[in-house]
C-alpha cells in the first residue's frame, strides 16, 4: 500500500461510510415497492422496473466505494473492457498490506448484482426478467448484511491503522 497519512485514512473511512449510509435506505424503499406490487398487480411491470433500478443503485453504490478504495490505497483503478469485473475482484483480495474489503462470499454474491446492473443499463424495462428480479430482491437482505459487515470491518481497519500511524 502506498504511504498515506492518518488524516488521509480517516478521510477515506469517512468517504466510504458516507457513501454506504446512502444504501441503508434502500431496503425500506424495496419493501415499499413490493407492497405496491401486491396492492396493484395490474401495474406490476412498472413496479418491477423500479425494483430493477433499485438493484442497479445498490451495486452502483458499492462500486463507488470500490473506486474510492482503489484510487486511494491502491493508487489506480483498473481499465479496459472488463474493468467493472476486475474492480470487484480486487475488492475480494488484499493488496500490498491492505486487507480484502469483501469476503469471498460477498464477492461471489455481488457478481450477480454486477451482471444484473449491466442488464439494466442495456435493455428496455419491459424486457426485464421478473423472476430474476424476484430472486435478487429475495437474496438482497442477506447480501446487504454481509457486504455491510465487510465494509464496517474495513472501515474499522482504516481507523485502527490511522491510530497506529498517529502513535508511531
Amino acid at each position: 500500500m502506498q504511504q498515506v497519512s492518518s488524516q488521509a485514512l480517516i478521510g477515506l473511512a469517512t468517504d466510504i461510510a458516507t457513501e454506504f449510509d446512502h444504501r441503508h435506505n434502500l431496503a425500506g424503499d424495496i419493501a415499499a415497492v413490493q407492497a405496491e406490487i401486491e396492492r396493484d398487480p395490474d401495474h406490476a411491470r412498472l413496479f418491477y422496473e423500479n425494483l430493477a433500478l433499485k438493484l442497479h443503485n445498490f451495486y452502483t453504490g458499492c462500486e463507488r466505494i470500490f473506486q474510492t478504495i482503489v484510487s486511494e490505497p491502491n493508487g489506480a483503478s483498473p481499465s479496459g473492457f472488463d474493468w467493472h469485473r476486475r474492480l470487484l475482484e480486487r475488492m475480494g483480495a488484499g493488496w500490498q498490506g491492505r486487507p480484502a474489503l469483501l469476503s469471498p462470499q460477498s464477492t461471489e454474491d455481488l457478481r450477480e448484482y454486477l451482471a444484473f446492473r449491466h442488464v439494466v443499463r442495456n435493455i428496455c424495462g419491459f424486457e426485464f426478467d421478473v423472476e430474476r428480479i424476484d430472486r435478487l430482491i429475495g437474496r438482497y437482505p442477506a447480501v446487504w448484511s454481509q457486504v455491510d459487515a465487510d465494509i464496517e470491518g474495513f472501515v474499522a481497519w482504516l481507523h485502527g491503522l490511522a491510530g497506529r500511524l498517529d502513535a508511531a
